[in-house]
């Protein structure tokens, strides 16, 4: 296994710092930093505060992902998914959930809300062309298989 890549961080939450789970983990889950409960109705959104801001070294970037047993037991879950923090934003991390619940929801400070990926990025150089190499796919779209 490789080294980890260090990232730098400010935590002005009382929330601990966003750990792995287990061993395995490929998430950090991330907590709400409140001064008091959020109460989410269904089908509204909103944003979350964490307490946290980075330091994400270039070449990377932080994904915001929901949180899987928040999304099936209470129905709350990530817009916006997955979220990009990029390697030059230096603001507090927030977190946009939605209740898709039928009936309204709490969050309160120290809740693990989401959780965060790191991966590497790769930039992209425009080539601009008249003509595109041909596969055996095409143009082909959503459900161009035929495949349910």
């Amino acid at each position: 296994m490789s080294s980890p890549v260090q990232v730098k961080i400010v935590n002005q939450s009382d929330n601990e710092l966003p750990a792995y789970a287990t061993a395995g983990a490929a998430g950090l889950d991330v907590r709400a930093f409140l001064t008091e409960p959020i109460v989410m109705q269904p089908m509204e959104r909103c944003l979350v505060p964490t307490g946290l801001f980075l330091e994400i070294p270039a070449g990377y970037e932080a994904q915001v992902r929901p949180r899987s047993g928040l999304a099936i037991k209470q129905g709350i879950t990530c817009l916006n998914t997955p979220g990009t923090i990029d390697s030059d934003y230096r603001g507090e991390v927030k977190v946009i959930l939605i209740n898709l619940d039928t009936v309204a929801h709490s969050i309160h400070s120290g809740d693990r809300i989401a959780q965060l990926v790191f991966q590497s990025v790769v930039q992209v150089a425009w080539l601009p062309t008249q003509v595109l190499t041909d596969t055996e796919r095409g143009s082909g779209g959503f459900g161009h298989t035929g495949h349910q």
